[in-house]
């Protein structure tokens, strides 16, 4: 059974991070992850996680308008499918201490990358394969696409509230996958289960509230708040 107290550290951490995904298109999880590993294992973090991710991007698209095309989507989701089975093997096969590390290390250098890179790069069409299928593997294996598919769509669109549509769908679509693999392997405990239930109409709401904040940021204010929450959440994992 998990403890009461927790738990409700838990819906009030995930109310405002997953607010803040709503908004950026991402790093709900990352700081979830960063903020909550001293009260839970990682791995079962990352099993809740597809609840408020599914919410996310289900609210996320409804209250935004219609940018994304199915043909565009239907390619990214093609190759991550690939990754993706590739993760949930290694889900299930990595011990938690490299688990942890290798959380940790992706976050970081994805912080990294776009604090530095240039604003805006060309990406061949095999590059941005390579990450689709990486972003299917992350997301399968750590619960987390973001700075992979993010990295990717920075390249490929320059309007915020389009990357922003791309990455939510793009994340719905993977997390829906993820859970219904979980429900398979019955991943998701009573525990996690009733956690899930206890909190989901708490993060509903505010994250139907939190929507409307993501058409009063600026371009430039999205890209670098992005960068610096993955870089900062990345090296807090390798402190924790």
């Amino acid at each position: 059974m998990i403890p009461a107290p927790p738990a409700l550290i838990l819906t009030a951490v995930c109310a405002f991070t997953y607010s803040f995904e709503i908004v950026f298109g991402l790093a709900g999880t990352i700081m979830m992850l960063a903020a909550l590993t001293l009260f839970y294992d990682a791995k079962t973090l990352v099993v809740y996680s597809v609840l408020p991710q599914i919410l996310v991007g289900t609210i996320g698209l409804m209250r935004s308008p219609r940018t994304v095309r199915l043909r565009f989507l239907g390619g990214m989701l093609a190759f991550a499918a690939v990754g993706g089975i590739a993760g949930f093997f290694l889900f299930y096969h990595v011990p938690g201490r490299l688990f942890r590390i290798l959380l940790a290390t992706l976050v970081t250098l994805a912080g990294v990358h776009l604090l530095t890179g240039p604003r805006k790069w060309r990406l061949h069409p095999a590059g941005a394969r390579v990450l689709d299928t990486f972003s299917g593997m992350s997301q399968a294996l750590f619960g987390i696409s973001g700075p992979i598919a993010m990295t990717r769509l920075l390249a490929t669109f320059n309007d915020k509230t389009v990357v922003r549509n791309y990455a939510l769908a793009f994340f719905l679509s993977l997390n829906l996958l993820r859970a219904t693999g979980y429900l398979f392997a019955h991943t998701i405990t009573p525990g996690i289960a009733r956690l899930m239930l206890d909190s989901g109409p708490f993060l509903a709401v505010a994250l139907w509230f939190s929507n409307h904040l993501h058409f009063r940021v600026k371009e430039t204010l999205f890209r670098r708040v992005v960068a610096w929450i993955i870089l900062a959440s990345g090296l807090s994992m390798f402190v924790r």
